[in-house]
């Protein structure tokens, strides 16, 4: 594997980089090598650098919706974002890097003026990370505003894609089952008044970390399953915490493993749990809410390589 011709372009390249380092769960073992790619730009590169030599690598970005495996992962691992964001916006446009803190989108947005981010304060992730799962809070979702998305496609091309080719569900998008990359996404947004914007965000960030922990003291990948469909098309969805409670979850313990506290949905970890205590716990919980309920919890969090030999060595499943 050469890769030299990245650290050449001043890509920061660390071999063997234990991914533990890299998501909010802060677990995981070795990948290959672990490449930073904080612009767009940088990503375009590296992505056809290793194209050309045939060289396997998936993407992540901030690692906020990961459970990475014990194991190694058999290989590179490129980690789109970065701590400065990349937005440009003019009049009620906004386009950005895709490798952006949504966070720090969120900021941008409100000191221009700009409504309908800031619902999304205080979610740890990119952009790119976001719109591909959809990212929804307080009845709003990531795709709700979008106009389009600057992609780049598997052989090397790339094309701009409009919101209404794009297929978008419940915290899932198509960018999650094809190979498609997201490099820039561009937005419409309203009007807003930054003072009333400000306020709004200090409730939201003080409701979610009283309801969630703050991520950098509680590991964690935030809301671990999705919300359960509604029993008729008219009823909302029901929060999965609900029933996880109900079923008797919410005081289990495997390993160092057990949900939060405050919120049955949030798995989080004692200082000496492993991946593996993580993946049995959320097993467990589903064979339990579905003995209680006959309901299938599905996972919002996407698992990266094996767990008890079960998986992608290469991959998220």
């Amino acid at each position: 594997m050469n890769i030299s011709v990245l650290r050449d372009q001043n890509i920061s390249v660390i071999e063997h980089a234990h991914l533990s380092e890299y998501t909010t769960f802060k677990l995981g073992g070795p990948c290959l090598a672990l490449v930073e790619c904080p612009t767009a730009q940088q990503m375009l590169f590296t992505v056809c650098a290793l194209r050309a030599q045939n060289i396997p690598f998936l993407i992540m970005g901030f690692g906020s919706n990961i459970l990475a495996s014990d194991a190694p992962v058999d290989t590179v691992v490129l980690r789109f974002t970065g701590t400065v964001p990349v937005v440009t916006i003019h009049a009620n446009t906004v386009t950005v890097d895709a490798g952006t803190q949504l966070d720090s989108l969120v900021e941008c947005a409100i000191n221009a003026g700009l409504d309908d981010m800031t619902m999304f304060s205080g979610i740890p992730g990119t952009v790119g990370g976001a719109i591909a799962g959809n990212a929804g809070a307080y009845g709003k979702q990531i795709s709700d505003n979008l106009i389009n998305l600057t992609v780049l496609k598997p052989n090397n091309s790339l094309e701009i894609i409009p919101r209404s080719a794009i297929r978008f569900d419940y915290r899932d998008s198509a960018f999650k089952h094809n190979n498609d990359i997201i490099l820039h996404a561009e937005f419409h947004l309203p009007n807003g008044d930054a003072a009333t914007m400000n306020q709004k965000r200090h409730e939201i960030i003080s409701t979610r970390e009283s309801k969630h922990g703050r991520w950098q003291d509680t590991p964690c990948a935030g809301s671990f399953f999705r919300n359960v469909e509604p029993t008729s098309k008219a009823g909302p969805r029901q929060s999965a915490g609900w029933f996880i409670e109900h079923a008797g979850a919410k005081e289990l313990h495997i390993g160092g493993a057990h949900p939060y506290l405050k919120h049955a949905n949030i798995i989080t970890r004692d200082i000496n749990a492993c991946a593996n205590d993580v993946y049995n716990l959320t097993n467990t919980i589903v064979d339990m809410v579905r003995s209680k309920f006959n309901i299938e919890l599905v996972r919002e969090v996407r698992f990266l390589g094996t767990f008890n030999g079960i998986g992608d060595p290469r991959g998220f499943w």
